[in-house]
This record gives C-alpha cells, sequence and structure tokens, in this order.
C-alpha cells in the first residue's frame, strides 16, 4: 500500500518560534513517525524574498537557523525529505502556469494576505511576489501531488486556493495530472499561540517570541514577562483566566490537565499569585523545550553535515518535481520535442 504524501515548509526570515512547534512542527513529526506519509518538508526561501528581496543574507543566515530547528524537534532526514524551494527548478514553471487560471481580485480577497498585507504595512507598494505567493505555495504543494497539508488555522485559505487552482488546470487541460489536497490541522485549541504580550499572534516581527533555541534563562526571563490580568495587583485578588497568556501556554504545555484545572479555581477564586503560576510554567516549559533545545546545540556543532543534508533532500525533492512537470507538459501541449 502505497503511502500519502505531504508537504508542509516554513519561511527563513529567522529563527522558529514555539507558535511554530505547537502550531504546526509537532503535527509534522507524529505524521512523520506514523509511518503512514512520505513527507516533504521544505525551506521556502524564494517565498522570502517577497518581502525580504533586498536582504539575502537575513535568508541565507536564516536558512540554517530553520534546518537546526527541524532536526531539534525531531524532523528526521531519514523519514523527511527536507528541502530548498529554491533548488527545485520546475517550481517557477508551474507557478507561471497557475497564474494564468487565477484573477489578481481572487488574489486580492484571501484573506490571509489580506491580513498580512496590512501587518506589514505595504499600503499601496504590495510587491507582486507578495500577492501571489499563494500561487507559488499551491505549486509547491502540487509537484509533489501532496494529499495532506500539516498547517497551522491560518493558512486554511491558501489551501483552499491550492484546491481551486488543481480543479481549474484538471479542467482546463482535460487531465487529472494533479491532486487536490487537504489541509492538517492543529488540535482544537492549539491553532495558534499568542505572544507573551497578549497580542494575538506570536510573531517574528513583532518581537513577542518564544524561540526554539532559546536558553533556560532567556525562556525563563520571557516567561516572567508575561501578560496576565492586569487587574490582579494582589495575591488576594480573584484573577481572570481569559487573556491570560500563562494558563494559555498552560493549556498547551502541562500535561496535567486537573492540576491546570486546579490552579485557574484557585487563580479565580484569589489568594494565588502571578509568579508562582509563571514559576510553574517555566518549569513545564523547560521539561518539553530543554531536550529540543539540548539537540539543536548538537546539530549546530557540525554546519557543514546539515548543509549537505539539505543539498541531498534538494536533489531528491528536484527529481521528483521534474517527473510532475513532465506530465504537466503533457497535459497542456507544450512537450513539443519530447513527442
Amino acid at each position: 500500500m502505497s503511502k500519502e504524501i505531504y508537504l508542509t515548509g516554513d519561511r527563513p526570515t529567522g529563527k522558529l518560534h514555539i507558535g511554530h512547534y505547537i502550531g504546526s512542527l509537532k503535527n509534522r513529526v507524529a505524521m512523520q513517525n506514523s509511518g503512514k506519509y512520505d513527507p516533504f518538508v521544505m525551506i521556502a526561501d524564494t517565498q522570502a524574498f517577497t518581502d525580504n528581496a533586498r536582504d539575502p543574507e537575513k535568508i541565507r543566515r536564516s536558512l540554517t537557523e530553520v534546518a537546526l530547528d527541524y532536526l531539534a524537534v525531531g524532523i528526521d532526514p531519514s523519514k523527511s525529505t527536507i528541502f530548498v524551494q529554491s533548488q527545485i527548478e520546475a517550481l517557477p514553471e508551474l507557478a507561471m502556469y497557475f497564474l494564468n487560471l487565477v484573477s489578481v481580485a481572487r488574489l486580492q480577497r484571501n484573506p490571509t494576505v489580506k491580513a498580512e498585507i496590512q501587518q506589514k504595512g505595504f499600503g499601496e507598494g504590495i510587491p507582486a511576489g507578495f500577492l501571489t505567493y499563494p500561487v507559488s505555495q499551491a505549486a509547491d504543494i502540487t509537484i509533489f501531488k501532496a494529499t495532506k497539508v500539516p498547517v497551522g488555522d491560518d493558512q486554511a485559505p491558501m489551501i483552499e486556493q491550492t484546491r481551486e487552482l488543481v480543479r481549474s488546470f484538471n479542467h482546463a487541460y482535460g487531465k487529472d495530472v494533479l491532486v487536490e489536497p487537504e489541509g492538517v490541522f492543529p488540535p482544537k485549541g492549539q491553532g495558534r499561540l499568542p505572544g507573551i504580550d497578549g497580542n494575538a499572534k506570536m510573531s517574528k516581527s513583532l518581537n513577542n517570541g518564544i524561540y526554539i533555541s532559546d536558553d533556560a534563562d532567556t525562556l525563563a526571563k520571557k516567561v516572567k514577562s508575561m501578560y496576565t490580568d492586569p487587574t490582579h495587583i494582589n495575591i488576594d485578588d480573584p484573577g481572570h483566566i481569559e487573556g491570560n497568556v500563562v494558563f494559555t501556554y498552560l493549556d498547551i504545555f502541562d500535561p496535567d490537565k486537573d492540576r491546570v484545572q486546579e490552579m485557574k479555581d484557585h487563580y479565580q477564586a484569589g489568594g494565588l499569585g502571578d509568579m508562582k503560576i509563571k514559576r510553574h510554567l517555566m518549569e513545564v516549559m523547560e521539561t518539553e523545550m530543554g531536550p529540543i533545545r539540548a539537540r539543536r546545540e548538537e546539530f549546530a556543532k557540525d554546519i557543514p553535515a546539515v548543509m549537505k543534508m539539505l543539498q541531498e533532500g534538494s536533489e531528491r525533492a528536484n527529481a521528483i518535481a521534474e517527473n510532475t512537470m513532465k506530465e504537466v507538459r503533457d497535459a497542456m501541449g507544450v512537450n513539443y520535442f519530447n513527442k
């Protein structure tokens, strides 16, 4: 029985944070280790250029950081093909064909793109590459015929746009060459980890994240600074749970749900201080993140080996992508000299 293919990835614009870890990376590792899938994990450097075109060094530097984060959390190159987007020669060709099957208006309606355009403050100066990056993502997914795409909840519109493009392509050229993928989303309640400042989104640009690579002291410092309940001034005051980032993190990281509920009840009744719950969160997070950090430090001792792993993964991915493109060109009738 053949395995299903999944594809997922991240932009190399800095180290990955625990929002990535909870929202997608843990899910990828679980799927990889299930033995049911042939995983492709992409470092999306081409996509990173859509809003970092004048800072190539940032992307190059971040390439190894993202690779180290992948290896640290358990993405295994013996089980998953880890590759670099720009090294897949056929991707720009497929993306260009897709661009002819979607309107500018449809791209502008994509809610994820709209939100990111607003967040980045492009105004009228939206780079064309940024507006069309859902099309590039569709090419990434479909060129490997991925049936599953592990992503965060905010990427649901991207998956739907990919499905639309697959239907448009197969209809236009009369052959079911490409496959409609399905999104695989985090468990309910774990779709997005808020920033330590209480912002709804943890983001590199907002500087409100905890990174997979953060050492123990940095992790502790960031937990101590977390947003809680501004009305909870004295320990005896009743506290609020909703919007309290510490309890949001405990819900996700503490496996003892009864203990978390007891702490919530105590906090709401009064008599439980913010620093006590923060110290507990520090211990819980260090238990999970400490071993990951240690693995990352080991992999970081041999960067040439990490780069060799990326090269080998890219070569394998490139060969598979070219096979799909042969089918695409056949369907479109542009295989002029290979009949």
